[in-house]
């Protein structure tokens, strides 16, 4: 399993999240932890391979993070937790 971390600076701009689905399918990341996502959706949702988790923000223009999960592990999720705008935490079942 490949683990990264990215400080991605917006998705807010419209095709940022194809960009960002592009840079994981590159490096074959698994599990990414994001920060600085500025976007106010808040939940789940699927792109592509990837599985991402978000918290809901109060504003378009304030930082949050998000944890990509690539399709092949989601079964494995447990546990989705954002503790703060700049903290998160995800537990995952072992095999």
């Amino acid at each position: 399993m490949r683990f990264g971390t990215w400080n991605i600076r917006s998705l807010y701009k419209a095709g940022s999240l194809t960009v960002a689905d592009d840079k994981l399918a590159r490096y074959r990341l698994d599990l990414v932890g994001v920060q600085e996502v500025r976007w106010d959706k808040g939940g789940h949702g699927r792109s592509r391979g990837l599985l991402f988790f978000l918290r809901k923000r109060k504003r378009k223009s304030s930082i949050g993070n998000r944890i990509f999960v690539h399709h092949r592990i989601v079964s494995a999720v447990k546990t989705v937790e954002f503790v703060s705008k700049r903290v998160s935490y995800i537990v995952l079942r072992d095999r």
